[in-house]
């Protein structure tokens, strides 16, 4: 009987993790369940094959006036063009990528349920990113919260002024990993360790890699083993009796 248990509990930890490999989060524009799509637009067609986002999403991906989450990007002058490009991808990486179940977090707000946590950026990404940003201006450091939408797109805060990029974020780490509420974690691996998730890609979609290592070496992975055991002398336990 007990043998038959951890059979089951065994069944069942693989199923989750096969699960977390390939899902959609729960939040404002993403798909049920990720797949493929005909066309993505430009900076979004790497997820093509397999992706969280409808061709529609990743039009509005680009543009600034998008209604997405009706975003300003221009809130302190316009941003140059090779800081926005970034932007874009990350947008197209959130609202795309099929590959995020490691980091995917329960939240509770009125635009989404879920949210991704701590994500382990690539160094060449994050830094390209705040090396092309850095001659731009902001007024805030976490742009999640705390604008002043009374207009309906974001502003600045009366008491936020505009200031040069490297003043808000003097580090590319800080950058990566504060703008959007540590969304993003900073690490100093390079895209050929296959050990972080990378925003900018071509061909195949390194990331399925990435997430499946994590998701091998998660906590409670390494726990099902100790629960197995727990389990099966429990069990062993009943039948002797």
């Amino acid at each position: 009987m007990w043998w038959v248990l951890i059979l089951l509990l065994s069944l069942a930890s693989q199923a989750q993790s096969l699960e977390k490999l390939n899902m959609c989060m729960d939040a404002k524009h993403h798909k049920k369940e990720p797949g493929a799509e005909g066309q993505l637009y430009q900076q979004c067609a790497p997820w093509k094959d397999n992706a969280c986002c409808t061709a529609n999403t990743s039009a509005e991906a680009h543009d600034d006036n998008s209604y997405l989450y009706n975003f300003n990007w221009n809130h302190c002058g316009i941003m140059t063009p090779k800081c926005k490009k970034h932007f874009t991808q990350d947008t197209c990486f959130y609202e795309c990528s099929p590959h995020l179940g490691p980091w995917i977090q329960q939240v509770d707000q009125s635009w989404r349920k879920e949210r991704i946590l701590y994500v382990p950026l690539c160094q060449e990404d994050c830094h390209s990113w705040w090396d092309d940003c850095k001659d731009d201006f902001t007024c805030k450091q976490d742009w999640h919260y705390g604008w002043d939408w009374t207009t309906g797109r974001n502003r600045c805060p009366a008491e936020a002024s505009c200031r040069k990029w490297t003043d808000i974020f003097p580090t590319a780490q800080i950058m990566c990993e504060k703008i959007w509420s540590d969304s993003y974690s900073y690490t100093n691996l390079p895209k050929s360790s296959g050990r972080c998730m990378q925003l900018w890609f071509t061909g195949k979609n390194p990331n399925e890699k990435v997430a499946e290592y994590y998701l091998n070496h998660a906590p409670w992975q390494r726990a099902i083993p100790a629960s197995l055991l727990l389990l099966a002398t429990m069990s062993l336990s009943v039948v002797l009796l």
